[in-house]
């Protein structure tokens, strides 16, 4: 079973810089699922621009690094059901006296980072209307962006804020107001393959009634946006 994921992707499908090692509750959940299907296992990495591409060459069997559901994604993958759902949050520095609340971030002079192919690129641009977009590729980064000088915040979810606040001393969250953005997730699987998507909604119904689930969201601190 080939799975790809966001190798950056904290607390989901994160490759951790201090033993080169995968980890993360998508990561946990492709392990159990491989093992529920008696199947050898292995990771594809790849990103939000690429990942919908590499679905449909055939690259990999699923997405499974809490792909954003959206009418435009529903076009190209098929999507299990839901199993997180996040607002968005922005991350700016602790130094910086120009957004020190989310209704600074809209203003004109303000540049607001978002990583390339994700909800956050989509739902800004249709959002943002005195402030400035950057759309950030990889190699390049949002916190680099940040750290820079080049944007002033940057736009994502719930797990990549709690690398931020354990990882960078630097960083200041900022809560959206009425969950901005809220966003279910879920993993992406090719179109038009009824019964693998059949396979992999019994195994996550088989994962939330067990605790499987559960447990894997606990360890990773992704408790508050689990869909129970």
């Amino acid at each position: 079973m080939r799975v790809c994921i966001w190798p950056d992707y904290f607390a989901i499908s994160y490759r951790n810089s201090r033993n080169s090692e995968l980890e993360g509750l998508d990561v946990d959940l492709a392990r159990a699922l491989a093992g529920r299907l008696s199947v050898r296992l292995g990771f594809v990495e790849t990103n939000f621009t690429s990942f919908m591409d590499r679905i449909e060459a055939g690259d990999c069997d699923i997405a499974m690094m809490a792909v954003g559901i959206t009418p435009a994604r529903a076009q190209r993958v098929a999507f299990s059901r839901p199993y997180l759902a996040s607002p968005i949050y922005a991350v700016t520095s602790q130094d910086n006296a120009r957004i020190r609340t989310w209704s600074d971030i809209d203003t004109p002079g303000t540049v607001v980072a978002v990583a390339a192919g994700t909800i956050m690129e989509s739902l800004m641009g249709r959002t943002l209307r005195r402030a400035d977009m950057l759309v950030v590729a990889p190699p390049r980064t949002r916190e680099a962006e940040i750290q820079s000088g080049r944007a002033d915040v940057f736009m994502t979810d719930y797990a990549y804020t709690r690398r931020m606040l354990l990882m960078h001393d630097w960083a200041r969250v900022i809560e959206p107001p009425e969950r901005f953005g809220e966003t279910l997730y879920a993993w992406a699987l090719p179109l038009h393959d009824p019964a693998w998507l059949g396979e992999v909604n019994s195994f996550l119904g088989a994962a939330r009634a067990d605790g499987t689930l559960a447990r894997s969201a606990l360890r990773h601190g992704l408790t508050p946006i689990l869909i129970r």
